[in-house]
């Protein structure tokens, strides 16, 4: 009894031990810090690339600095071998390559678009000089600007400084205030050229021949200086499409009601429908149109039965109407002709 009381005894301690042996071990491999290993991209928001930024797990020398970040908005590569140079000092070794041969490091930035410094100066422009709505002010610079980039804690909007503006002539020149940085840093940029109060106008995409029907396909709209544009210069597509070309028209010109015509839909030495109508009477016959026109215009037409001409209303296509009043009717009908045919 007393000997297997010892032998459960030694068998529980001998277990007890294995277990606690275990657990050290397992407390022993979790207490140790995470392997370091090298980033493949990353993204810095400072000037300077430090190690934390290119190796995850690099300890208490995360935060020393080792490159200079790329400029604003940019990207650069370091190769490994340059990494690994620059670490060594500061006794971190033995990390991580996986296996990549350079590091792509990109420097964060906001960016404020042209489009915004256009649409900045044309209400500064509309408010301070009554231009006109803003909406219709188109700005030109002497030399395009590109997109800016700042850093990203910058905030606040593109402010217009000084601002000259001569409405004769749409020169302006100006000063604007860009945000740079925190704490509401900011910087100056000096911007010239012109800027106009502008209209839509319709212009054809193409080469047009003198005759042809205006479709959709045709047109395109784009904004002109007013001051460019006369009058009767067709604003809208609904102006123009249907119309026909009064000339060639060439593409970059403004289209004017001048240009365009109702499209003629008798055509000269054509076979029509000639129709005579009076009271009481109506009569259909074949004639030659002598002339061309579009609907509404009066043409002459040859009467194929009486060989007379006649003079008649462009109704539709191949389609005259002469009507009792119209010049040159009675002259021209047969005499035997009556309602009773």
């Amino acid at each position: 009894m007393i000997k297997s009381m010892i032998k459960s005894l030694t068998a529980a301690t001998l277990t007890a031990a294995l277990f606690a042996a275990a657990s050290a071990t397992a407390f022993a491999q979790s207490a140790e810090p995470a392997r370091p290993y090298l980033k493949h991209d990353v993204t810095v928001t400072s000037s300077v690339v430090r190690i934390g930024d290119l190796i995850e797990n690099a300890g208490i020398v995360a935060d020393i600095p080792i490159f200079r970040a790329p400029d604003l908005g940019t990207t650069g590569t370091v190769p490994v071998e340059t990494v690994i140079a620059a670490v060594r000092p500061h006794a971190l070794v033995g990390f991580d390559t996986g296996g990549i041969s350079d590091v792509v490091v990109t420097r964060a930035a906001r960016e404020i678009a042209v489009t915004d410094i256009e649409k900045t100066l044309a209400k500064a422009i509309a408010d301070r000089f009554n231009a006109g709505p803003v909406a219709e002010i188109k700005v030109f610079f002497d030399r395009d600007p590109q997109t800016i980039q700042v850093d990203p804690t910058a905030h606040g909007d593109v402010q217009v400084g000084r601002l000259t503006y001569d409405s004769r002539s749409g020169r302006f020149d100006t000063v604007l205030e860009i945000p740079t940085g925190a704490n509401g840093k900011r910087g100056l940029l000096r911007l010239t050229g012109r800027a106009y109060p502008t209209v839509e106008i319709v212009m054809v995409s193409h080469t047009v021949e003198r005759g042809a029907v205006l479709r959709a396909s045709d047109l395109i709209v784009e904004r002109r200086p007013r001051a460019e544009i006369g009058r009767d210069a067709i604003a809208g597509l609904d102006q123009a499409i249907g119309q026909a070309a009064r000339n060639t028209l060439r593409p970059g010109q403004a289209l004017r009601s001048a240009d365009l015509t109702k499209p003629q839909i008798v055509l000269r030495n054509e076979m029509v429908m000639l129709v005579f109508e009076a009271p009481g009477l109506t009569l259909t016959m074949r004639g030659k149109a002598l002339d061309a026109g579009a609907e509404g215009d009066t043409v002459s037409v040859l009467n194929e039965q009486s060989k007379r001409t006649v003079q008649g209303v462009v109704a539709g296509p191949g389609h005259v109407v002469v009507r009792s009043g119209t010049p040159r009717l009675a002259a021209n009908i047969p005499a035997s002709t009556d309602s009773t045919r």
